[in-house]
């Protein structure tokens, strides 16, 4: 129990001894903190204000604290949190895409395991999965208490719902699959969607009127608004539509809506043929998560989905777009997707730990 705490506010004579002050000062601020109930911060923070004004100093508390004398105040006096030591944060967000362990076949909820044992706290799923989860008798309260027991956010989904096509039929039934998914996201935290060409990605598909794809584009965003499920404008560089990064972006202008976000990926880019030299004109707020993997020394007319590696063990700039695409607003979601087949053949815990000790050590 501290004695006598309110003498230091009611003794006058103390304020003409400013040293004698600052340190019994220290004493209750010691004290306060082995027993915080029998000292109302209010004592403190009057204490202090007071020994402020009669010093006249109109300096930070940092600097009353140099002024008078460190070696007394530093040991025990709590630092406010603006003037702690600010630990920098990352500027990116580590994610699992679980196309890296689809191939094993796991299921939703053994998928979610592994990639929390990992060591991942961010996951891209697959809406494919989430609904066979579902139709086993799965629920989206129990897919959402799984999300948070195991420490895991649903960053995005990824899904292939045919919004872009041309055929009026196809496309409302599209809408409508959109919205149910888009429900069913929100129902589990997840806040954002991928969108990618689906139905006008074959070689057989007809080259799209780009300002009807921002109009499709933009009606999609608008639902999204509704349910709070943000569509991502993807890029697929082997779609025939939307496999540049100049037709990625002019969609995206062209829909003339401030929610509208974009898809990359490390692989895409190089597939679709599109400079990186570009890269720097997307908006920094255009992009909030980003598809990271490499690729081996191939011809892109030739490489293929499956052809994708871990970070390292191909020649992608991997490191330099992920300079280019840093925002120092908020951290970048980068998720690790691959399709190989190699990789589904091995441990998936092994396969996922590798995919972050590589993403993590491409960012130091």
């Amino acid at each position: 129990m501290i004695q006598n705490k309110h003498a230091l506010m009611t003794s006058k004579n103390r304020w003409d001894n400013p040293r004698e002050l600052w340190e019994e000062t220290a004493k209750l601020w010691d004290e306060a903190s082995r027993t915080p109930p029998d000292l109302p911060f209010f004592t403190i923070h009057c204490s202090f204000s007071i020994f402020h004004h009669k010093m006249n100093l109109s300096v930070s508390r940092r600097r009353v604290l140099t002024t008078l004398g460190a070696g007394v105040g530093a040991a025990v006096l709590p630092v406010a949190p603006a003037e702690a030591a600010k630990k920098p944060k990352s500027p990116f967000t580590l994610c699992l895409n679980m196309s890296t362990i689809m191939g094993h076949k796991l299921g939703f909820a053994k998928e979610l395991e592994v990639a929390s044992k990992a060591g991942f706290g961010s996951v891209e799923i697959w809406m494919n999965s989430l609904q066979a989860y579902l139709e086993k008798g799965g629920t989206l309260a129990e897919a959402k208490r799984m999300l948070n027991d195991l420490g895991l956010k649903a960053e995005n989904a990824i899904g292939f719902a045919t919004w872009i096509v041309d055929d009026d039929t196809q496309r409302g039934k599209a809408l409508d699959q959109l919205k149910k998914e888009m429900d069913q996201l929100a129902a589990i935290g997840c806040v954002r969607t991928a969108a990618p060409p689906m139905g006008a990605n074959n070689a057989n598909a007809p080259l799209l009127d780009l300002k009807r794809a921002a109009e499709r584009f933009r009606a999609i965003v608008e639902l999204g608004q509704q349910t709070g499920v943000h569509p991502q404008l993807e890029l697929w560089g082997q779609s025939k539509n939307l496999s540049r990064l100049s037709e990625v972006m002019y969609v995206a202008a062209e829909a003339g809506h401030s929610a509208t976000r974009v898809l990359l990926d490390v692989y895409h880019l190089y597939k679709g043929g599109s400079s990186l030299d570009s890269l720097p004109l997307v908006g920094k707020s255009a992009i909030e998560i980003f598809h990271v993997n490499d690729y081996p020394s191939m011809a892109r007319e030739t490489i293929v989905d499956a052809d994708r590696v871990h970070i390292g063990d191909g020649i992608a700039p991997v490191k330099a777009i992920l300079n280019t695409i840093r925002n120092p607003d908020r951290p970048v979601v980068i998720s690790f997707e691959v399709f190989n087949k190699g990789y589904y053949a091995q441990d998936a815990l092994t396969v996922a730990k590798t995919a972050l000790e590589r993403m993590k050590a491409v960012i130091l």
